[in-house]
């Protein structure tokens, strides 16, 4: 079971995250998010559990309980479909507003 788990603290790193979800059992990978350009945490990263009992278990228990400042919010992660990373810039082409696309045309 891979977990999303928002609202770490800054300074929080994976070996930190692994400690913490281990008290609910076998933790196989335990990433903390990291900005490429600052190098720094994103407060977000993602713990897998091969165990959905234990998975379960870590994401009631420590849903809400705040490790710094905000409250963790943890939930099943969701698998990412289409192109990796960068947003799906490609779409998004239609629809929108017309009227803005028309003024921008007639002041050419």
């Amino acid at each position: 079971m891979k977990l999303f788990v928002a609202g770490l603290p800054y300074d929080l790193d994976d070996a930190e995250l692994e400690e913490i979800f281990e008290k609910f059992g076998t933790v196989t990978s335990a990433k903390v998010a990291i900005d490429r350009e600052t190098g720094k945490s994103r407060a977000f990263g993602f713990v897998e559990m091969p165990d959905r009992a234990e998975g379960t278990d870590a994401m009631e228990s420590m849903n809400g309980i705040s490790l710094g400042k905000k409250p963790l919010v943890i939930k099943e992660a969701e698998e990412r479909s289409g192109p990796p990373s960068g947003g799906n810039r490609s779409s998004g082409g239609g629809g929108g507003n017309r009227d803005f696309n028309n003024d921008r045309s007639r002041g050419r």
